[in-house]
Order: C-alpha cells, then sequence, then structure tokens
C-alpha cells in the first residue's frame, strides 16, 4: 500500500490525453458505502486548481435502484455532447418524488469531468476514459455507511443494490480493469491529512 497526494493524481490526469473530444473523462467506481463520493469530492479540489472541471453522480442519473439505462443516459445526454464540444446536460432522477426532476442540470465543457456512482466504468466506456478509478472498504464498514443514510425499508433495498453491484462488477471486470485502486477506509495512522492524502491498494 502506498500514501499518495490527490495533487499528484491531479497532476498526472492533466498530462495525461483527453479521449472525450477536449475532455480528460475520470471515473470514480466501486461498491456502495466504499467512499467514492468523498474520495471524488477531494479529487475535484485538488482537480479545480490546474484547470476547469465538472462532476456527475451517477445515481442522478439511475431510475431508482437500479443500474438499467443510466449510463446510456449519461452517454446520450452528456458524454456525446461534451465529445462534439458542446456542453450536455440532464434532468436529474429525484429520489424523494420517484420521478425525474424538472430542474435541468446543465454539464458545461471542461478540461476535466468526474464521474462517480456504482456503474461508472464500464467497458464501452474504456476509449473514452483518461483514469478508471476503484475504491474499497471493508464489507462491515461499508454496509454501515450505507445503512446510516435516511430511506425507506433501507435494510432490505441496500441487501438487494449489494447483489445487483456485484453482478455488475463481475460482468464488467470492473475492479480488475481499473488504472488505480484506493482504499477507502483510511488508517489515520497511515494518512496524516486525509484532505490531501489518501491510501493505494496493491
Amino acid at each position: 500500500m502506498t500514501v499518495r497526494t490527490y495533487d499528484q493524481l491531479s497532476e498526472e490526469i492533466f498530462a495525461a490525453p483527453a479521449r472525450l473530444g477536449t475532455v480528460r473523462l475520470v471515473t470514480v467506481d466501486g461498491p456502495s458505502g466504499s467512499g467514492k463520493t468523498t474520495f471524488a469530492v477531494r479529487l475535484l479540489a485538488a482537480l479545480s486548481t490546474r484547470g476547469s472541471v465538472a462532476q456527475v453522480h451517477l445515481e442522478e442519473l439511475y431510475q431508482g435502484w437500479t443500474l438499467d439505462g443510466a449510463w446510456k443516459r449519461l452517454d446520450d445526454y452528456v458524454l456525446e455532447p461534451l465529445a462534439a464540444g458542446w456542453a450536455g446536460g440532464f434532468h436529474p432522477y429525484d429520489w424523494t418524488t420517484s420521478s425525474w426532476s424538472p430542474r435541468w442540470r446543465a454539464v458545461p465543457v471542461t478540461q476535466a469531468l468526474v464521474v462517480e456512482g456504482c456503474g461508472s466504468s464500464p467497458r464501452t466506456a474504456d476509449k473514452l476514459t483518461t483514469r478508471r478509478l476503484w475504491i474499497e472498504a471493508p464489507s462491515d464498514v461499508a454496509l454501515a455507511r450505507g445503512m446510516a443514510r435516511p430511506g425507506v425499508d433501507l435494510p432490505r433495498r441496500l441487501r438487494d443494490w449489494q447483489r445487483l453491484e456485484a453482478t455488475h462488477f463481475s460482468e464488467q471486470d470492473t475492479r480488475r480493469r481499473a488504472d488505480l485502486l484506493i482504499d477507502g477506509d483510511l488508517d489515520p495512522a497511515e494518512v496524516q491529512d486525509p484532505e490531501r492524502e489518501f491510501r493505494t491498494l496493491p
């Protein structure tokens, strides 16, 4: 295991070629509760010191507790326009009303785009992606994080979701295809400043 900084990773990303038009697509994938959102926020902050960056949470494109159609919506409404040099955008899914929101979520053309969420690194996106990042945490830690979130009938939903994502990751071989494996359960004794540092997995 190696301790690295978000600044180092952001430097590598901006030094790498853009594959989505002029945009460097970075995907942050992994199981529920692994720490993807926290990692993405910190990476976004580091990237923003080097250039323009945008973020999409893939769960904004889930139609409820399913992965079906989420990547196609991202591709159709965000990635294809960005590849052509145009801004993308979409109506995000409203989890409180179980319907698509009338609010428009614009995604501008930037130098980097971070897409975070389970299912953000399918094989079909490999040719477009500059960096594929995989985050994982021990199953008990991930489950505890998931159970701490608000939601109706959450224990059953999480069990079903864990089976769904495990099947997806197996079919896509997501972990093996990742460019970088990241520890989502930081030990304060090994990472002095979690806002700036993270730990990779072998």
